[in-house]
């Protein structure tokens, strides 16, 4: 479960939630009747329901990055995404965006490729470098080399490029949300544990004994 209150269809404030919720949902509780088509619960519009304010920035985000005014194109939008949703160890954005580069016309081969991009030979020398500039906005905290940003520059647009750094660290955003709140596909448990059980030792000395 999210660790957010949700906001059952009856509660929401009038405006944007009723209006979302029509739209993603039909005309269900999503509290009481949760899931979409893709898989998800759709929890986290019913969370982040608790602000109208916060929603409408959020849909408004959404409106900028597919607009047709954009200058970056969808397919580098796209798996600069996806890459994010993995990069960041968030399921939810990673498999939307698995998703929404197949609507962009992102080939298969490449949506699968895109965990391993570095060793992979599906990317043209574009793409490559969007991985590439991805990679040092989400796993190195913005700490890009000159050479990752001049192969970068030798394909986009200094708009382009800018787009491409807002739209990417605005789903890290989404990403560390989801994680952090328990949102969606990110509602599970850490994998990162003490093993422990029957006949396991508390201590890594010799003679220590299993039961503590």
């Amino acid at each position: 479960m999210p660790r957010l209150s949700q906001v059952p269809r009856a509660d929401a404030a009038d405006g944007i939630v009723p209006v979302m919720y029509d739209f993603i949902f039909g005309d269900r509780d999503p509290v009481a009747e949760p899931g979409l088509n893709n898989g998800t619960p759709g929890n986290w519009w019913t969370v982040v329901a608790q602000s109208p304010e916060l929603m409408e920035h959020c849909v408004s985000g959404f409106a900028f990055y597919r607009s047709e005014d954009r200058e970056l194109p969808p397919v580098l939008r796209e798996l600069a995404q996806t890459r994010a949703g993995w990069a960041r160890g968030s399921r939810f954005v990673f498999s939307q965006h698995c998703k929404a580069s197949r609507d962009n016309g992102v080939s298969e081969a490449k949506i699968q490729a895109v965990p391993s991009w570095e060793t992979a030979d599906v990317f043209s020398p574009a793409e490559r470098a969007v991985l590439a500039w991805t990679d040092a906005l989400v796993l190195h905290g913005g700490r890009a080399s000159d050479g990752t940003f001049d192969a970068l520059r030798e394909h986009l647009s200094e708009l382009a490029i800018l787009e491409l750094t807002y739209i990417t660290c605005w789903y890290d955003l989404h990403a560390v949300m989801s994680r952090a709140l328990r949102l969606e596909l990110d509602d599970v448990d850490d994998p990162i544990t003490e093993l422990t059980g029957p006949g396991i030792t508390r201590s890594l000395r010799p003679d220590a004994d299993p039961e503590g």
